[in-house]
C-alpha cells in the first residue's frame, strides 16, 4: 500500500515517503517486469556495447597513437560523434535498420521474441556513444609516452608491435582504463532511451511508464524515481570497479604508488639520531 498523499485536484504529492514504499514492495523487486528483471537488461545493454567500442577503439587508438597519423581526422571523428542527438539517433536507425533485420530468434530473459531487430540498433547507438571516449584516451596515452623511452625500447631491437605492447601499453593504461571508465558512465545513462524500442526494457522502461502516469501511486513518480536512482548507483558501482582494476592492472611505477611506497618505508626505516650538543 503506497503513502501517496492524494491532493484536492486528484493529483499525487511528490513524497519521498512514497520512492522509500516502492523500494520496501517487493513485488516491485521481482517478475518480468520488475526492478531487478530490469537492471539486468541495462547491464547487459551497457556491457556488449562498452566491449565491442573497446574492441573497435582500442586498436585503432594504438594504431593512431603509434604511428601518429589520422590524428585530426579522429579529433574531428570523435567530436562529432559525441554531437549526434542520441534519441534521434535511435529513431533513425529503428527506423532505417530494424525492417531490414528478419531474426526472429530469443534469448531468454533478456530479448523477447522478435527483440532482436530492436536491440541492433539501439546497440549501435550505445557503441558510437561510447568510442570516442575510448579511442581519445588510448591515442593521447600513447602519444603522451616520453620519446626517449620508445627509443631507448627501439635501440633494444623491439620491433614496433613489441613496443606498443610491453612499452606504450603499460604505461598508457590508466588513460586507457580512463576513458573506458568514462564511456561505461556515458552508456549506464543513455541506455535508458532503450525502453523507447518496442520489445526493449532496461530501468528506462520504469522511468518512461513513471512519466507517463505520474500520478500513480504506484507506477509513477515513485516508479520513476526509484529507476533513476537504480541508474546512479549503477554508474558509481560501475565506475568503482573499474578503479580496482585499474589499481590492479596498472603498475606501481606508472601509477606512482611505488614511489609512494617507497618514501613512505624510507620515513620508517630512516631514524634521525639526535644531536646533542658538545661542551667546549
Amino acid at each position: 500500500m503506497s503513502s501517496a498523499t492524494i491532493l484536492a485536484d486528484g493529483s499525487t504529492s511528490l513524497s519521498f515517503d512514497t520512492v522509500r514504499v516502492w523500494f520496501n514492495d517487493p513485488s516491485n523487486w521481482w517478475g518480468p517486469q520488475g526492478l531487478l528483471a530490469l537492471l539486468r537488461e541495462h547491464i547487459v545493454y551497457t556491457v556488449i556495447a562498452v566491449v565491442v567500442a573497446t574492441a573497435i577503439a582500442l586498436p585503432l587508438g594504438l594504431l593512431i597513437g603509434h604511428t601518429g597519423r589520422g590524428v585530426a581526422l579522429v579529433g574531428g571523428l570523435t567530436n562529432g560523434m559525441r554531437a549526434i542527438p542520441t534519441l534521434g539517433f535511435v529513431v533513425l536507425l529503428v527506423v532505417w535498420i530494424s525492417p531490414q533485420i528478419h531474426i526472429k530468434a530469443a534469448v531468454p530473459g533478456l530479448i523477447p521474441r522478435g527483440g532482436l531487430p530492436f536491440v541492433i540498433p539501439i546497440e549501435i547507438v550505445l557503441i558510437v556513444l561510447a568510442i570516442p571516449a575510448i579511442l581519445t584516451n588510448t591515442y593521447a596515452g600513447v602519444q603522451n609516452v616520453d620519446p626517449v623511452i620508445r627509443d631507448a625500447a627501439t635501440g633494444m631491437g623491439m620491433t614496433g608491435g613489441q613496443v606498443v605492447r610491453q612499452v606504450e601499453v603499460p604505461i598508457a593504461l590508466p588513460l586507457i582504463i580512463s576513458g573506458i571508465r568514462s564511456a561505461t558512465l556515458q552508456v549506464i545513462a543513455t541506455a535508458t532511451v532503450a525502453a523507447y524500442v518496442p520489445f526493449l526494457g532496461g530501468l528506462g522502461q520504469l522511468i518512461i511508464n513513471g512519466a507517463q502516469q505520474f500520478n500513480d501511486p504506484q507506477h509513477g513518480y515513485p516508479a520513476m524515481v526509484c529507476a533513476g536512482i537504480t541508474v546512479a548507483v549503477l554508474a558509481m558501482l560501475a565506475d568503482f570497479l573499474l578503479a580496482l582494476l585499474q589499481r590492479v592492472l596498472v603498475s606501481p611505477g606508472v601509477s606512482g604508488r611505488f614511489g609512494r611506497a617507497s618514501r613512505r618505508s624510507d620515513g620508517i626505516a630512516i631514524q634521525i639520531p639526535e644531536v646533542l650538543p658538545t661542551n667546549g
